[in-house]
């Protein structure tokens, strides 16, 4: 059995689907011990019976659809004819687009790759430097993993076991803030100029307003609903997938419906990655719960540490190099269920614990030297990644304030949940 096991490790350095590697640890974790291995297909029929977990699809397939879409040329567009005349404007516009998108898709290769080349090239126009530009596009990639619908956020409240509108909830305040950094700095390292920016008419706002109209309503969809109590995770998420469905195919015919699908299947494709990596997780979760693996790993800290807030600082750098080595759906799925109940021993807030745990994990996507958004934005850009490296280092310290600040002030991430929650 020890043999299997290393021959498992070896399988997971040489680069096999990490499913199969957690998959394997599972069935010979339970044989090892003598337990029936179909306790890991009832975990995983258990699984796909979560009402939650129906959201998950539904999103990301309406994430597809935006990012196949014209829907990023037309939200730019639209917001430089709001935002373009203020000092900082483009900068301001880039983040605050980019956070948008990325609560939507969830991915954060998806934006850079559908917005880089459209915001690269007119920053550098507008008279940034490329090293701000660089630094800019790479560090707000993710930006919007804290805002509703952020997948992740669904992902960690289902693995918990933690409400999702409250996630939903607990986000916006962390999200805002971390938001509010960027666009200060952008402001202040915006290029001086002699003229003044001139504002755009109420024509040409008008005309941009109805040229976007259709997707403005997609948050109002998603926060209206859930907290109106019109719908709840599911339903809103079979709301906006028809929604997105609808205006980009039949309204903007932005995307064929002969290729409608390709999408889905590349959309199921990623969902059927994260549902086995998430199946195979519970199995061996479920496993090291059997065999008292959290309560023994508590016990041991708590010998060295009896402070929550010394908790939470080696929780942070933890977190931070396993965001920088995996993406985000894969480290949600292996991490969240060891800490959780560590985390709890604690006293720390689970809804809390997961705005900590998807920041740090955000940051970790641009924080040298292998973050995921680093190596994307060098391909995309053509850039060597240790230029990237020192492009976003004044952004990846406005983040790290953020996280600090998000970590100790739990208020920040509470309050909407205990005024609306």
């Amino acid at each position: 059995m020890t043999l299997l096991r290393y021959f498992t490790l070896l399988l997971a350095l040489l680069g096999t689907p990490l499913f199969i590697v957690i998959s394997a640890l599972a069935l010979f974790s339970f044989y090892s011990e003598g337990i029936d291995i179909s306790v890991v297909i009832i975990e995983m029929s258990r699984l796909s019976d979560t009402p939650l977990l129906l959201s998950l699809p539904l999103f990301i397939f309406a994430g597809t659809l935006l990012s196949e879409s014209g829907t990023p040329r037309r939200m730019l567009h639209l917001s430089q004819l709001l935002l373009g005349w203020m000092p900082g404007g483009l900068a301001v516009v880039s983040l605050l687009v980019c956070a948008v998108f990325t609560a939507f898709t969830g991915a954060s290769g998806v934006t850079i790759f559908a917005l880089g080349g459209l915001l690269f090239p007119a920053l550098v126009k507008d008279r940034y430097s490329e090293k701000f530009s660089l630094g800019l596009i790479t560090s707000s990639g993710s930006l919007g993993l804290l805002f509703p619908p952020s997948l992740p956020l669904i992902l960690y409240g289902v693995i918990s076991e933690s409400r999702i509108d409250h996630l939903f909830l607990a986000g916006i305040v962390p999200g805002l803030l971390m938001l509010a950094l960027l666009v200060a700095y952008s402001v202040k390292k915006s290029p001086k100029r002699e003229e003044k920016m001139s504002r755009a008419t109420r024509t040409e706002i008008w005309a941009g307003l109805r040229e976007a109209g259709w997707e403005l309503p997609l948050p109002l969809i998603v926060l209206g609903g859930i907290y109106g109590g019109f719908f709840v995770a599911g339903e809103a998420a079979a709301v906006t997938a028809l929604y997105v469905l609808l205006v980009e195919v039949f309204i903007y015919r932005d995307i064929a419906f002969a290729r409608l699908p390709e999408i889905m299947v590349r959309s199921m494709m990623l969902f059927g990655g994260i549902l086995v990596i998430l199946a195979a997780s519970m199995a061996s979760t479920n496993f090291l719960v059997d065999m008292e693996v959290p309560n023994r790993i508590f016990e041991f800290i708590r010998q060295y540490i009896d402070n929550k807030y010394t908790f939470l600082l080696l929780l942070n750098v933890f977190l931070l190099l396993v965001g920088s080595m995996l993406d985000i759906f894969s480290a949600l799925v292996l991490v969240v269920p060891l800490i959780v109940p560590i985390a709890h021993g604690y006293g720390v807030d689970l809804t809390h614990l997961g705005i900590i745990f998807l920041t740090n994990l955000q940051i970790g996507y641009c924080t040298p030297p292998v973050g995921l958004n680093l190596f994307l934005a060098s391909y995309r850009f053509e850039r060597p990644v240790v230029q990237l490296y020192r492009a976003t280092l004044p952004f990846l310290a406005l983040l790290m304030i953020t996280l600090v600040l998000i970590t100790y002030f739990p208020f920040l991430s509470l309050f909407l949940v205990e005024l609306l929650g």
